[in-house]
């Protein structure tokens, strides 16, 4: 279903080779972004959605600012399925963290219901950034919302760490310094810069699920499609010891 462009949205340039399109919410801003693919300019470049924002760049050699501007003000959002974007479930081992405790005490939940809350929510990937594949993943349930920063960034943080803060958790997929309370880790490669590999995209959806460190080494170095297989046959070990 197509929609007209609304009053609301706001273009400024960035740089003289993109315009950044201030929307509403995160949802306009996809469905912003999804008409501008739709519209296929010939001069488009990428147009990159980020949570309430869209950075479409374009071909100087083609166009310019102006023109640009002008197309923009007459794009139709394309409302995007309600299902858009690809879904992924990223194994997580809360045994391998560093900050639960501090998580638990700021919201006053157990380290178990940390886990709980943090494996019950679904995600959505609102941006990429800070570093190659950083997953902006949004929003946390209300319990696990408002935990701060840590007061001093860590100068490392291990690759597959799963961290959080604010409203926000992610995964670094590079090591990297970070100030992220950290909760636990995933043991898939997440990212690949000389395969070209980042398999999570703006709109995908993302949930965690727990194993246990035996489980993370069986999976180390796995990618995301290999480690479904995994997945259900731990899923299935599980269900195998419940009772009927």
């Amino acid at each position: 279903m197509r929609k007209s462009a609304q009053p609301a949205t706001i273009l400024k340039p960035l740089g003289d080779q993109a315009i950044l399109a201030y929307l509403p919410d995160e949802p306009a801003a996809l469905a912003f972004s999804a008409g501008v693919r739709a519209a296929a300019f010939p001069w488009l470049v990428d147009a990159v959605p980020a949570y309430a924002s869209v950075g479409i760049y374009f071909d100087p050699a083609r166009t310019n600012l102006n023109a640009v501007r002008e197309a923009l003000s007459g794009i139709k959002p394309v409302a995007p399925d309600s299902r858009a974007g690809r879904s992924h479930v990223i194994p997580c081992c809360y045994e391998m963290q560093l900050d639960l405790a501090r998580v638990a005490e700021h919201t006053g939940l157990t380290v178990d219901q940390v886990i709980q809350e943090h494996t019950a929510a679904e995600y959505t990937v609102y941006a990429i950034g800070f570093s190659p594949g950083f997953p902006y993943l949004g929003y946390l349930p209300q319990r696990l919302t408002g935990v701060p920063r840590l007061p001093t960034p860590r100068l490392r943080v291990e690759p597959g760490s799963v961290g959080l803060t604010g409203r926000q958790t992610g995964l670094y997929p590079l090591a990297r310094p970070g100030g992220w309370n950290l909760i636990g880790r995933t043991p898939l490669e997440l990212v690949n810069v000389e395969d070209g590999y980042f398999p999570l995209r703006v709109g995908d959806r993302v949930r965690f699920q727990r194993i246990d460190e035996a489980e993370y080494r069986r999976l180390d170095g796995e990618r995301l499609p290999s480690a479904i297989s995994f997945l259900v046959s731990f899923q299935n070990r599980g269900n195998e010891n419940q009772p009927v």
